[in-house]
């Protein structure tokens, strides 16, 4: 073996250190490379993770407004319900009121005799408003009260000593209301 003269020793150095450096480089490098990979894949699962959370906020949104829809409906068809009740218990109220104006004729025609067919007929009329209050329809006799043509139905006027003018003096007809619906305006003489 022959020993090494200087500049062979400094040209395997240089060589080393040139070795070295490309080493580094390359490692530096692979290294660059591999921290742009890691930095792309954290953009895309932060890309995907905006894009689900998006999806998300849409969904719950959409949950929200079909949960309000509901709601709405609800209350719609409830009110719905209600309505078309009292326009069914008016309808079957304004068929009945004949047969019950007829009953009070054959009541006020009985008079006071105790014969069991006016008591039949009385417990018959009795029964029939009962129901018809059980249902919500209230019967109104507006006699001593100011006219109102939204509850009363004039079919006379006359004067009266004594008595206001625009005063109801007799009541021909009772009226009948569902809570604040008039379903029969009380027939009624006004006073001039």
């Amino acid at each position: 073996m022959r020993p090494f003269d200087e500049t062979e020793r400094e040209e395997v150095a240089v060589e080393e250190t040139a070795a070295s450096e490309a080493e580094v480089e390359a490692m530096t490098d692979a290294e660059v490379v591999e921290e742009e990979q890691a930095a792309e894949a954290v953009e895309a699962d932060l890309a995907d993770l905006q894009k689900k959370a998006a999806e998300r906020d849409e969904y719950l949104a959409l949950a929200q407004r079909t949960q309000a829809d509901f709601e709405n409906y609800r209350k719609r068809m409830a009110r719905d319900v209600g309505v078309a009740r009292e326009r069914g218990v008016g309808t079957l109220a304004k068929e009945i009121f004949p047969a019950l104006d007829s009953l009070a004729r054959a009541v006020e025609a009985a008079g006071d005799d105790g014969s069991d067919f006016a008591n039949g007929v009385r417990l018959v009329q009795s029964e029939l408003t009962a129901a018809l209050g059980r249902a919500g329809i209230e019967h109104f006799d507006p006699k001593g009260e100011t006219f109102d043509p939204e509850q009363h139905e004039a079919i006379a006027q006359t004067p009266v000593e004594g008595a206001e003018s625009g005063t109801i003096v007799e009541v021909y007809q009772a009226g009948y209301r569902l809570n604040d619906t008039v379903l029969r305006p009380a027939k009624v003489v006004v006073a001039a």
